[in-house]
């Protein structure tokens, strides 16, 4: 479970080779590579007002426990020499799109989940390599050489294992999770580390005894559901090291959203509504790049004990643009207000499409958005 590692050879025969490749800090690191002055600084984009929210932070603002979606007002508290710098969202795709024809060099598998992060299929390596850990290697050296930006990947059999490989020696690293090892790499970390399971879920799992994922592992799948709803059956597998998922690319969209899961829960309505804003950016970015209209809004919430709640609005006519788009969400959000309880998770999806090309995006599943 280590970069000298590969998942090559007789042992991976029948199954799937998948790289997760992670921008280091994507927009702040974008940011600093742009402006030499910002460089070793701690840095957040976002908006540095009283009603600011950081959309995403440097490494070095993570040392003083700055966190994206954290009020810009407390972030600075946590560290006073931070640097607030706004948003370039065209600076963002412009470099985004580079790293995907990167990508597209050696496999034409490729599932963008955001900006700053894809799924890579290589089962065919189509540069005939020959292994799956080269080309993750090749990838990171090509995209610190033409973009000046570091990446960390994750190389393993699945996609929730080459996610979780890709987080486990940021920034700048990589490893490899190989055939017959994803079980006992999950056991071995904490729940926190799943996908989707943010600070409440993971409180609420160690009030049940689960502080890793080998004790996840040892509850059935009827105690996951009585707790966790319809999160359970994703639980089950991924305690297992489980995901059939295939790498889907070129795949026409019913519907088209993002979903931001918070490193600390939000209740406060003018922190979800300038979130609410940076996910309508994203979103709309995506409806263009495919030429995509809809009539559909839907806005989804999951509170800290699990429970999701949505709100949608269905017009007789197509969305006239990102400006309607936004104000539609920022209206369902307003209708929910106050909120019951804080939230771990906001999206916003388009849905009712027409018109549209296949897009190598998400496939009609809401994307989560990750802007660190």
């Amino acid at each position: 479970m280590s970069g000298d590692a590969d998942i090559d050879g007789e042992e991976a025969d029948g199954l799937r080779k998948i790289i997760h490749v992670d921008m280091d800090a994507f927009f702040a690191s974008v940011e600093q590579r742009d402006n030499p002055e910002l460089r070793g600084k701690p840095v957040a984009v976002g908006g540095a007002s009283g009603r600011g929210v950081v959309a995403a932070a440097s490494y070095e603002s993570r040392k003083f426990g700055v966190r994206s979606a954290m009020p810009s007002l407390r972030a600075k508290k946590l560290c006073p020499e931070l640097v607030f710098v706004k948003p370039r969202f065209d600076a963002y795709r412009a470099v985004s799109q580079q790293i995907r024809e990167i990508f597209r060099h050696y496999t034409p598998h490729v599932e963008p989940l955001s900006l700053d992060e894809a799924y890579l299929d290589v089962t065919e390596d189509i540069r005939g390599i020959g292994s799956a850990t080269r080309i993750a290697e090749l990838i990171r050296a090509r995209i610190r050489t033409e973009t000046g930006l570091t990446a960390s990947a994750g190389v393993s059999y699945n996609k929730f294992l080459a996610k979780l490989a890709s987080d486990q020696n940021k920034p700048d690293g990589m490893c490899v999770i190989r055939p017959g090892e994803g079980a006992r790499f999950v056991a071995g970390l904490p729940v926190r580390r799943f996908h989707g399971v943010g600070p409440k879920g993971a409180e609420k799992m160690a009030k049940l005894g689960i502080a890793s994922g080998a004790d996840l592992a040892e509850k059935d799948i009827a105690f996951l559901r009585q707790h966790f709803g319809s999160f359970a059956d994703y639980l089950f597998r991924a305690a297992r090291g489980i995901d059939l998922r295939p790498v889907r690319a070129n795949r026409p969209r019913k519907s088209l959203g993002g979903e931001r899961t918070f490193a600390e829960d939000i209740s406060a309505g003018h922190a979800l509504h300038e979130t609410l804003g940076n996910i309508a950016d994203i979103v709309w970015e995506r409806i263009e790049r495919g030429q995509a209209r809809g009539r559909a809004v839907t806005l989804k919430l999951r509170y800290t004990d699990f429970r999701i709640v949505t709100r949608a609005r269905t017009l007789d006519r197509l969305l006239k643009g990102k400006e309607e788009f936004a104000r539609i969400g920022h209206e369902l959000l307003d209708e929910l207000l106050p909120l019951p309880l804080p939230v771990r998770l906001m999206g916003l999806t388009l849905s009712s499409l027409e018109g549209g090309k296949p897009q190598d995006d998400r496939p009609p599943d809401t994307a989560q958005l990750s802007l660190l």
